[in-house]
């Protein structure tokens, strides 16, 4: 057997520790001494505590501006490794923050500015919310009272929209995957014009989900614009800086992906009433130009009243023309009156029709088939709803 050389065993160690999963992403607390700063801009320092002290690192292109002094208490994210020229086992740290701050803050801290150095959060990347939303996507527990604000909300703004349901937990261990699951799947549904991700208020620790890695590249890679209504006014998320438009409660995420119904009704009357008045202002500009010229030819022309009858049956052609304009115009707009009216399931609740949904997953019932004996349906009439159940 050949005796290694230094160089080469000290590699053979560095490769070992290097290659272990564990000690390549570790959090160390513990005390700064012997801090110093090389001519490079390289900073050297050993964390201790009362059984033991580990020389660290942090390269000068590291947390650039962070200042360091002897008696610090720090947290410390990093890998272990090996230096080569002392053969020294050392800590090669990428994130410092003070302990007081808590494991839970350095970690979220650390994740916030190696995804906004990636551009995730960027304000340019940002994109604007559709007008009339048709289908709606929202990633939320279907046993949470977020789910019930948002249908409260939409239901009275703009009853119009599907809205779609991609449940997930949305608090406890497993959540942040199943969340980022639910969004890889409302990706996929056809037609899709936002989507919300939505949870109620809670701790800090509560909407530690919405602060998963996984869960920030769902939101950043989904195909189109998302809000994000996590929490309460004051919970801030990396779901909310990443997502496209960040609402501070899930009934106002709601409010601000759609319009009101009510506000596009006052909007169509006055654009009528304009209309209305252009018309009105068209049709006795050109009767006073009629008039004009029926003038200047009586004065100036050699046969007064032929022109005059001339210039007569111009003015009924004219004004004939204009009314008919007119009243396809009116035409028009009574059209769209109708079938925007037509278009509000109110008005063909209170016609006497009926909307019947299965009580568990509330799809319509568009087919007997469709229903078994001992089914519980809820049926929605003009006035309110009520269960029933198939004999």
């Amino acid at each position: 057997m050949q005796a290694l050389t230094v160089s080469a065993l000290v590699s053979f160690l560095r490769e070992i520790l290097e290659a272990n999963e564990i000690l390549a992403d570790l959090w160390v607390a513990g005390e700064v001494s012997s801090y110093s700063r090389s001519q490079l801009g390289h900073r050297y320092f050993s964390l201790r505590d009362a059984g033991a002290t580990l020389r660290a690192v942090l390269f000068r292109d590291t947390m650039a501006g962070l200042r360091l002094k002897d008696g610090d208490r720090v947290l410390v994210h990093g890998r272990v490794s090996v230096y080569p020229q002392r053969g020294e086992l050392q800590f090669v740290c990428d994130f410092v923050r003070p302990e007081g701050v808590g494991l839970l803050a350095a970690k979220f801290e650390q994740l916030r500015q190696r995804l906004e150095a990636e551009g995730l959060f960027a304000p340019e990347r940002k994109r604007p919310l559709p007008r009339f939303p048709r289908r709606i996507g929202i990633v939320t527990s279907p046993a949470g009272a977020a789910l019930q604000d948002v249908k409260h909300v939409l239901a009275r703004r703009w009853p119009l929209a599907e809205l779609v349901l991609a449940p997930a937990m949305v608090q406890g261990e497993h959540a942040a995957a199943q969340i980022a699951a639910a969004l890889r799947g409302l990706a996929r549904e056809p037609g899709l014009d936002l989507a919300l991700v939505a949870r109620g208020g809670g701790a800090s620790e509560d909407l530690s989900a919405f602060n998963d890695e996984a869960v920030v590249r769902a939101i950043f890679g989904f195909p189109v614009p998302v809000v994000a209504g996590v929490g309460h006014e004051t919970d801030v998320t990396l779901a909310d800086l990443v997502a496209d438009l960040r609402a501070p409660t899930p009934s106002a995420a709601a409010e601000r992906a759609t319009p009101d119904v009510r506000e596009l009704g006052r909007a169509l009357l006055v654009v009528r009433r304009a209309m209305e008045s252009a018309i009105r202002e068209r049709v006795a500009g050109e009767a006073s130009r009629v008039e004009g010229a029926i003038g200047r030819m009586e004065r100036g022309g050699p046969d007064p009243m032929a022109a005059l009858r001339e210039v007569e049956a111009l003015r009924r052609t004219l004004a004939a023309g204009l009314e008919r304009r007119c009243a396809a115009d009116r035409a028009r707009f009574e059209h769209a009156r109708a079938r925007m009216a037509s278009l509000d399931p109110r008005a063909t609740l209170a016609r006497g029709f009926a909307i019947v949904q299965h009580a568990q997953t509330r799809k319509v019932v568009t087919s007997v088939r469709r229903v078994r004996p001992g089914a519980r349906l809820s049926v929605a009439v003009s006035d309110g709803a009520f269960w029933t159940e198939v004999s």
